[in-house]
Parts: C-alpha cells; sequence; structure tokens
C-alpha cells in the first residue's frame, strides 16, 4: 500500500475507533485516550456506530426471545440502549428538557443545561420517553422487529449529523462547536450515503420514506431548539438522537398496523 494511502487508511480508523468511543461505552484496550482533533472529524461514522448498535440490540432480541416474555425482553433492549451509550444522549435530553422551561432568557436556559443537577422537566422527560419507547417497542410486531432495531439506532446518529452539519452552534466554544466545525460536506455525504444504504437494505422504499419522515421531525426539533437558545448545544444534538429514535418506532408501529411494515 502506498505511503498515501496507507495515511488515509489509517486517519479513516482512527476517526472509526473515536467515534466508537464517544458513542459507546465499547473500550478498545490497546487504543489510548480519544483526542478532540480526531473527534472533532468522526461525525461521518456516526451512522455505523448506530448499525453496530442495532446489530447489538438484534442479537440481543434473539437471545431475550428464547428465554424471556415479550414484554420482559422489549425493557431489556430500552434498558441496553440506554447503558450502550452511556446515557449521554439522555442526558442532553433531560438537560434540554430543564432548558425549555419558559419565561427564561437564552443565556439562562445555557445555565440551566449547564447545570449538573437533573430538575423536574428533565426527570419527567426522561420517564416519558422511556415509556414511549417500551411500549412502541412491544407494540411492533415480531416480524418488523428486526428491522426497527436497526433503523432506529441508525437513523437517529444520522439525525445527529444533520444537526451538526446544517443549524448554528449556539455557544461561543465547547466540544459540540467542535463538532459542529468538523462536519464538513464530504463527512455529512458519507454519513447520509451510509444511512440511506442501510435503509434501504433493510426496509427498502419503506425505510427511506421512515429516513424522510424522521428527518423532517428532526429538521422541526432543530427550528425549535434554535428559537429557544439561539443556535444548537451538544445537549440538544442529544435529544434530536432521543427524539429521531423514538420516532422511528412509532413510525414503524403505525406502518405496521396498516400492514406496510
Amino acid at each position: 500500500m502506498k505511503p498515501e494511502s496507507r495515511r488515509k487508511a489509517d486517519e479513516a480508523v482512527t476517526r472509526f475507533l473515536a467515534a466508537l468511543q464517544f458513542l459507546t461505552i465499547i473500550v478498545i484496550p490497546w487504543r489510548r485516550e480519544v483526542q478532540a482533533g480526531e473527534l472533532e472529524r468522526s461525525a461521518g461514522y456516526f451512522p455505523i456506530i448506530g448499525l453496530i448498535i442495532g446489530l447489538l440490540l438484534v442479537g440481543l432480541n434473539l437471545l431475550f426471545g428464547l428465554l424471556l416474555p415479550p414484554m420482559l425482553v422489549a425493557a431489556l433492549l430500552v434498558a441496553f440502549l440506554v447503558i450502550i451509550s452511556g446515557a449521554i444522549h439522555l442526558d442532553g435530553f433531560a438537560d434540554t428538557c430543564d432548558g425549555l422551561v419558559n419565561h427564561k432568557t437564552v443565556e439562562e436556559r445555557w445555565q440551566v443545561m449547564h447545570d449538573s443537577r437533573a430538575g423536574a422537566f428533565g426527570i419527567v422527560g426522561i420517564v416519558l420517553l422511556l415509556l414511549l419507547k417500551y411500549v412502541a417497542l412491544t407494540s411492533i410486531p415480531e416480524a418488523s422487529k428486526i428491522m426497527a432495531l436497526i433503523l432506529m439506532p441508525v437513523i437517529s446518529r444520522w439525525t445527529m449529523v444533520y444537526a451538526l452539519f446544517a443549524s448554528p452552534y449556539a455557544r461561543p466554544s465547547g466540544l459540540g462547536k467542535a463538532f459542529k466545525q468538523g462536519t464538513t460536506w464530504p463527512r455529512f455525504t458519507m454519513a447520509t450515503i451510509i444511512a440511506v444504504a442501510v435503509a434501504a437494505i433493510i426496509a427498502q422504499l419503506i425505510g427511506l420514506a421512515i429516513l424522510f419522515l424522521v428527518w423532517v421531525v428532526a429538521v422541526a426539533a432543530a427550528a425549535y431548539f434554535k428559537s429557544k437558545f439561539s443556535g444548537l448545544t451538544g445537549d440538544n444534538y442529544g435529544a434530536i438522537n432521543e427524539v429521531a429514535e423514538v420516532s422511528v418506532l412509532i413510525l414503524i408501529t403505525i406502518l405496521a398496523r396498516f400492514g406496510l411494515a
């Protein structure tokens, strides 16, 4: 392999591993700590990390299904989804809920989200979100479960890349700003191609329709957050991921009810 090709391959592997370590709790023993410069250029690999999470969910669903009733399996899958991500997106969703409290200035909303303590709105938001995921999973027919478990993390991670690329960052500094600056056209295009390919392979036109509809939800969520926070923050990206996950499950539940999924 030529030196230039080897360098590009090494960079690709480095960015993939950076995305894996950032978005999951998976530990890579031989790898050093992720550097900020590696993270900010890793967004293109987010849907691949979602695919890995989805395949793990499918495997656990098959394993748990041999031993446990469907409702308990659904609860364990929701719990695993929280654990494998280190609750990073759920924490962002909770902070965003707290920051959306009425009658506050933009700066006050930022301060609320920066507070490490969870507020009442954040706790209620988490409870309702997890409840929706659980009920939606138990409502999806077994024949559509594999599709749901793969599309959910893939599409939701892609919506974060979209939000990073398309929406302005609110704060003058922070990790989210570094991600924003690193999410260029080529990286957004890469993430989009991966998400579209997975959706098309897993569910053909239905998968592409789900991707499009969840994108609409992500656009609306990003616009709403922008109006409240004068741009998006890292917490908002996590919230968009969570909203996208539950949107995928609800859409598949609706489609399955009409025999389309």
